[in-house]
């Protein structure tokens, strides 16, 4: 049984009602200084911001927040700018941004406070919001240098589901996931390596974009396992993430991960029908609370009203790709990035950082090529089964944990949560998590798409599509009622 419900204000979402990111660009490609004319609204929307942020300090999702009137100057600045013509599809639309991700004048830490560096110059995702007219508010919280899944690894305390308090919010982009989910900014920018750009998102009923490993350039970023990291996008709506994306995607010569896009990255995902691989009844694992199982098998449903073709599939090669992620190698590329930038024995690592990296220690040169074949194995296993399916519906989860519960097993929970999203990056795969339905306590479990790599747009056509069928649904039922 579930605990009782105790939740907190659920999505206050003053910024949600107010702002739309889509509906922003397309405003200023029709009028460039439509937004101008108005200009008031963007300074109303960063003090309302700000009121926000303040009035709720004790959900932990700032590191170091921008003062208030710099930002109202800032914006000031380009409200004046848009009145003479210049194009800045997203005037003064507030945004946060992970603290693992550099911005100009603001410190890094990683969630390390020994760590804090101040950059000179922002992450090539920030320049590229910022010169679009948004502005960043701060620097949002996380598991300490990316590494965990719970949002509850962080010496600025542990962040917890916008939908209840007492539930991890998920990690590691604990801080940019709650800061959207509670209205404190229209979008935030995290990371990706094992979930972290999906799992926050699910546990707090908001949208999470991760792209294709390299379409967005990661310069700027400090690393985790840089083979495989990723920025991911914290939004409201499907539009709004597309919007987004489309802003800071991009090849970056100066990033030695940056990949060229191809065509497909940008194809249509408007079909009318389409095939969906699903995970088998028999093999879902929802580490007993089946209940969370049951909302998977209504949102399969869903999707097969809109059209789809469902197709069982055989999740092994996900799953084993998973187990790599956790109980692999790939923890050495994770331990080599981060010893690289500061001494981990120096006792300012948490000492579930630190225990987690150590465990680097137990695999060989020979372990990691052997792990690296097998995954090249895997991947063309995964290759075959999407070659009759144009994308694969997950659980974002498996199930949400207590905050308490976390605390008194960090690490065999922690690989739970990331049972349905380690593999997605070591087999190249992009992937769009959505809200899906709530738990008899309220406490929201999204579903998330995923499809190989420069097959983003596909993935939004379709999340936008169930986002859609939702808010008809719930059209529906209100005017029954």
């Amino acid at each position: 049984m579930l605990p009782t419900p105790r939740s907190r204000n659920f999505a206050p979402s003053g910024c949600r009602r107010r702002y739309s990111v889509s509906q922003s660009v397309a405003r200023s490609r029709t009028n460039h200084d439509n937004a101008a004319r108005n200009s008031s609204r963007p300074l109303e929307a960063i003090e309302a911001a700000y009121d926000r942020i303040e009035a709720e300090r004790d959900r932990n999702c700032w590191i170091h927040l921008r003062p208030r009137e710099e930002a109202l100057e800032i914006c000031r600045k380009l409200v004046a700018r848009a009145r003479t013509g210049e194009h800045l599809p997203l005037l003064g639309i507030p945004f946060g941004v992970k603290d693992n991700i550099d911005v100009e004048g603001m410190p890094t830490t990683a969630a390390c406070p020994a760590f804090s560096y101040t950059p000179w110059q922002s992450a090539h995702s920030v320049e590229r919001l910022t010169a679009a007219g948004a502005i960043c508010l701060g620097k949002t919280n996380l598991d300490q240098f990316a590494t965990g899944l719970s949002g509850a690894r962080s010496p600025y305390g542990p962040c917890a589901s916008v939908a209840d308090a007492r539930y991890v919010s998920g990690g590691s982009s604990s801080g940019s996931a709650v800061a959207v989910a509670a209205g404190h900014v229209v979008f935030a920018l995290g990371t990706d390596t094992g979930g972290s750009g999906r799992i926050p998102a699910g546990f707090n009923n908001i949208v999470g974009i991760k792209p294709t490993i390299g379409l967005v350039s990661s310069r700027g970023l400090v690393p985790n396992c840089p083979t495989i990291d990723c920025v991911s996008v914290f939004c409201n709506s499907v539009s709004d993430g597309e919007a987004i994306l489309d802003i800071i995607e991009g090849f970056d010569f100066e990033d030695p991960y940056s990949r060229p896009p191809r065509a497909s990255s940008f194809a249509s995902g408007a079909m009318q029908s389409f095939r969906f691989g699903r995970i088998a009844p028999a093999d879902l694992e929802c580490f007993g609370m089946p209940e969370c199982g049951e909302l998977y098998e209504r949102a399969c449903e869903r999707f097969a009203q809109l059209g789809g073709t469902a197709v069982e599939v055989d999740f092994a090669p996900f799953r084993q790709a998973g187990e790599l992620m956790f109980s692999g190698p790939w923890v050495a590329e994770r331990h080599s990035a981060i010893a690289s930038l500061m001494d981990i024995e120096s006792g300012s690592l948490l000492d579930v950082t630190r225990t987690v990296l150590g465990s680097a220690a137990g695999y060989s040169a020979i372990d990691t090529f052997g792990a690296i074949h097998r995954l090249h194995r895997l991947r063309r296993n995964v290759e075959a089964i999407f070659a009759g399916i144009d994308a694969l519906v997950v659980p974002t989860a498996p199930r949400p944990f207590t905050l308490e519960e976390m605390q008194r097993d960090p690490i065999t929970l922690n690989n739970r949560l990331g049972y349905y999203s380690y593999f997605a990056n070591l087999l190249d795969l992009c992937g769009v998590a959505v809200p899906n339905a709530n738990l008899p306590d309220g406490m929201p479990m999204g579903v998330t798409l995923l499809a190989p790599a420069w097959h983003d747009r596909v993935l939004i056509g379709l999340a936008r599509r169930f986002e859609a069928g939702a808010a008809d649904a719930a059209f529906e039922l209100k005017r029954s009622a």
